[in-house]
């Protein structure tokens, strides 16, 4: 099992709980952005640069993830084409998509695109707040328990 963050627009307060997790169970993590990520030195956790251009560290990800993985990602798209390889993907919030709910997920984020395109809405989600952070990881600590048994390097 590894974990694959899609670090460009990944909360630093996440990125930490990430990390802390990575350490403790020794879980091979890789951040993957198209610019220089931070990491704290360490045996398991690393940062993959990817090239400037649409959807590149999420094409990177999707092409590099294999079942029993799990992606840390905001991006629903992204969530949909993980879930279908058979990896799991958790957002920041600390939802984890499923086979079962991933398809709700991207059709709200589709309304909500087009209600934007048409000045109904304007904005996106909430700031991540500290309550947001403990669901988060609440809900890694739980797939890790469940999960991080399955190693893949």
């Amino acid at each position: 099992m590894r974990i694959w963050v899609d670090a460009d627009a990944c909360p630093n307060a996440v990125k930490t709980v990430v990390f802390r997790a990575a350490e403790r169970l020794q879980v091979r993590t890789t951040l993957v952005a198209n610019q220089p990520i931070r990491t704290p030195p360490s045996r398991v956790i690393e940062s993959l640069q990817v090239p400037a251009g649409f959807d590149a560290a999420d094409n990177a990800i999707v092409a590099r993830a294999a079942p029993g993985d799990l992606v840390i990602t905001a991006d629903v798209p992204l969530a949909a084409e993980i879930v279908e390889k058979g990896a799991a993907a958790l957002n920041p919030r600390g939802t984890m998509y499923t086979p079962e709910n991933v398809r709700d997920h991207l059709q709200r984020r589709d309304m909500m695109d087009a209600l934007r395109d048409l000045g109904a809405v304007s904005g996106g989600p909430d700031a991540l707040g500290p309550k947001d952070v403990q669901h988060f990881a609440n809900a890694l600590d739980r797939y890790l328990a469940r999960n991080h048994t399955r190693r893949r390097d």
